[in-house]
C-alpha cells in the first residue's frame, strides 16, 4: 500500500566560493560548538542534542532523510521492502563493508541493534518509536546482507524510522564506538572538546571516485555561552552556527549579514511542564496545584505568548500551540489556536480549584501561598528572559514564582533522576515530520513524559487515551485515520496543558564563507546534514 505524505518545503542557502566540489587540503578540521558535554556515546540512547550531533556525525543508518527534499536515501541498505500489512520490512544491505575498527557489517550487526533497541530494559528513547503494540520484534536473517524484521503490529512509516538508528557492531571489542558513520570519536576531553576522526573505513564515494567525507577532522567545541560562539564565528575560529538564538543572530546580521539565514518557523518548541511525579521529594498541597488542570490552565493564560516572540526572539518566533508546530503542514491540526493570554481566564480556573487572592497573594484553599520554583538550563539567554517575563506575568495573579539557573547536568539529573523540582523551562527538539517519533515522549511508559515519565500503568484517563490513540496510528496504514487520532492527540494535549507551550522558534543559523556546499535546512541538522560533503576553503583549512 502507498501512504501519501506531505513534505516540508524547506527554505535554502547555498554559500560557495569557487568548485564546492573540490576536496578540502590534507588536514583539514571543521570546527563547531556544541552547547553541552554529550550524555552517551551509546547511539540507542540518546535522548540529547549533544549526543544526538555526535551519532549523527558517526553513526551509519540504513536509510537517510535527506533533510532538503525530505525523501529517504539509501545508505547501509541499498533497498527495502514493506510487507502489505506494513508490520514487516526487508532491507538488502551493501557488501564488503566495514566498521571504522575494521570489524566486518552484516546482517548479523542489524540483528543485534534492532535486538538492543527493543530491550524493555534498556528503555531505549529510539526504540520507543517502534513500539506500536505489545510484543517482540522477531528477526530473519536469510543472508548475509539481507534480513527481515517483523513487528508484532504495522508500523506507519516504519522506514523512516530507521534514519535514526544508528547500526552498532555485534562483535566488535570497541562496542558502540565502532561505527559506520563518516567519522569516529578520536578524543573526548569532557567538558572542553571532543575530536572526531575521518573513518578510514567509510564506504562512500564522490562521482570522481574520491572517498568522503572531504574533511578530515571535526572538533566539537563545548561553548555553553551563545555570545562568545557568534563572536568566534566572526573571528574565523569556528565555520558556522548551527542554531542560533535571536540575540546573537540580530547582533550577526548587522556585522555580516551574508552569514545569515532565517528560515522560518522551525519544527522546535519551548515549553514549561509541572512535575507530577508521585514519588517527587514535594509537598502534598503542591502536588495536587501541579495535578490539576485547572491550575495548569490558569498559568498558562497568564503567560503573554506574544511578548515572549516579540521581546525574547526579536520577532524570531511564534505562539506555539501544541506539540506538532504549524511549520509541519500536514501534521499540525488547524483548528487549534494558541492558548490566548487572559488573566481573567486564569483567575476563574484558579477560583474553580479554591484559589483566593489575598493581599495580593494567591492562597490555596489550605490556605498556603502559591509559591514555586522554575529551573532553566543556566546560560541559555533566551530561556532565562522568558523565565523572568513569566514571573512577572504570574506576579500579577498574586504567584510568587523563582527562577533558578542550573548547570546542564544538573539539570538533568534533577528531572529525570532525582525528580527534585517544581518545574522546568526548556526546549524540545524535532528530528522528524511523522509523530511517530514522538512516541518517547507521549507514551506514558516512557523515560521522556518528562512530566510523570516511566509509569507502569497510566495515571490519568486522558494519558491512556494518549497511549491508545499514539500506538493506533503508529499500528494503521490508512493516512486518514492517522491524521484523526494525532489531532485528537493535539487536541488532548492543549486542554490538558501536561506542557506548557510558549513559542516555537525559526530556524536560525550562520555559516562563514570559507565553508562550502552548504545547504541550510528547516530540519535538523540544519547546517550539516550533509557533512560527508562540506569542504572547507584552502586558506582556512590549511592555517588550522
Amino acid at each position: 500500500m502507498k501512504i501519501n505524505r506531505s513534505y516540508l518545503l524547506l527554505a535554502t542557502l547555498v554559500i560557495s566560493a569557487g568548485n564546492v566540489w573540490a576536496a578540502s587540503p590534507a588536514g583539514s578540521e571543521l570546527r563547531f560548538c556544541i552547547g553541552a558535554q554529550p550524555k552517551t556515546f551509546n547511539p540507542l540512547l540518546v535522548d540529547d542534542d549533544a549526543s544526538e550531533t555526535i551519532r549523527y556525525l558517526t553513526g551509519g543508518v540504513l536509510v537517510r532523510l535527506d533533510r532538503n527534499s525530505q525523501k529517504l536515501q539509501p545508505e547501509l541498505a541499498t533497498s527495502w521492502t514493506m510487507n502489505h500489512t506494513g508490520n514487516e520490512i526487508t532491507f538488502a544491505l551493501r557488501e564488503n563493508i566495514r566498521f571504522s575498527d575494521g570489524t566486518p557489517f552484516s546482517a548479523e550487526d542489524v540483528a543485534y541493534t534492532m535486538q538492543q533497541l527493543m530491550d524493555p530494559n534498556l528503555h531505549s528513547p529510539t526504540g520507543d518509536a517502534f513500539r506500536s503494540s505489545e510484543g517482540k520484534v522477531a528477526t530473519k536473517i536469510t543472508g548475509k546482507y539481507r534480513l527481515t524484521l517483523i513487528f508484532p503490529a504495522p508500523i506507519a512509516g516504519l522506514d523512516r524510522l530507521f534514519d535514526q538508528v544508528a547500526i552498532m557492531s555485534a562483535t566488535s571489542p570497541q562496542k558502540e564506538m565502532a561505527v559506520l558513520g563518516p567519522y569516529y570519536l578520536a578524543e573526548n576531553k569532557a567538558g572542553a572538546y571532543l575530536l572526531l576522526n575521518r573513518n578510514p573505513n567509510y564506504w562512500k564515494h564522490d562521482q570522481a571516485g574520491r572517498q568522503l567525507p572531504y574533511i578530515d577532522r571535526v572538533r566539537l567545541d563545548i561553548q555553553l555561552n551563545r555570545d562568545i560562539e557568534a563572536l568566534r564565528l566572526t573571528r574565523g575560529e569556528i565555520d558556522f552556527i548551527n542554531s542560533m538564538n535571536a540575540e546573537s543572530f540580530e547582533s550577526l546580521k548587522a556585522r555580516a549579514p551574508q552569514t545569515v539565514l532565517d528560515a522560518g518557523v522551525g519544527l522546535d518548541s519551548e515549553q514549561l511542564w509541572f512535575n507530577q511525579v508521585s514519588s517527587a521529594p514535594l509537598p502534598d498541597y503542591k502536588k495536587a496545584w501541579f495535578a490539576s488542570t485547572n491550575f495548569r490552565s490558569a498559568v498558562s493564560s497568564a503567560i503573554h505568548r506574544d511578548d515572549l516572540a516579540r521581546v525574547v526572539f526579536k520577532g524570531h518566533a511564534q505562539p506555539a500551540v501544541s506539540f506538532i508546530s504549524p511549520a509541519n503542514k500536514f501534521w499540525f491540526d488547524q483548528k487549534l489556536q494558541p492558548h490566548a493570554f487572559d488573566p481573567k481566564a486564569a483567575m476563574r480556573a484558579l477560583n474553580q480549584d479554591g484559589f483566593q487572592l489575598q493581599n495580593e497573594t494567591l492562597h490555596d484553599r489550605g490556605g498556603h501561598p502559591v509559591e514555586f520554583s522554575i529551573i532553566t538550563n543556566a546560560g541559555n539567554k533566551d530561556r532565562e528572559r522568558m523565565a523572568t517575563m513569566i514571573q512577572q506575568d504570574l506576579a500579577a495573579l498574586g504567584i510568587r514564582l523563582n527562577v533558578a539557573t542550573l548547570d546542564f547536568p544538573s539539570l538533568i539529573e534533577r528531572i529525570t533522576r532525582t525528580f527534585n523540582y517544581e518545574s522546568c523551562l526548556l526546549g524540545l527538539v524535532n528530528d522528524d515530520l511523522d509523530p511517530n517519533t514522538q512516541m518517547n515522549i507521549w507514551l506514558s511508559s516512557a523515560d521522556n513524559h518528562q512530566w510523570n515519565p516511566n509509569q507502569k500503568t497510566p495515571a490519568t484517563a486522558w494519558e491512556a487515551e494518549i497511549d491508545r490513540l499514539m500506538r493506533e496510528q503508529a499500528s494503521t496504514l490508512d493516512p486518514k485515520k492517522r491524521k484523526q487520532d494525532v489531532d485528537r492527540v493535539q487536541e488532548i494535549v492543549w486542554e490538558q496543558q501536561p506542557f506548557i507551550y510558549l513559542v516555537n522558534k525559526n530556524a536560525l543559523s550562520a555559516v562563514s564563507t570559507n565553508l562550502h556546499n552548504i545547504h541550510p535546512a528547516v530540519l535538523r541538522p540544519q547546517v550539516y546534514w550533509n557533512i560527508d560533503q562540506l569542504t572547507l576553503g584552502n586558506e582556512v583549512a590549511t592555517n588550522r
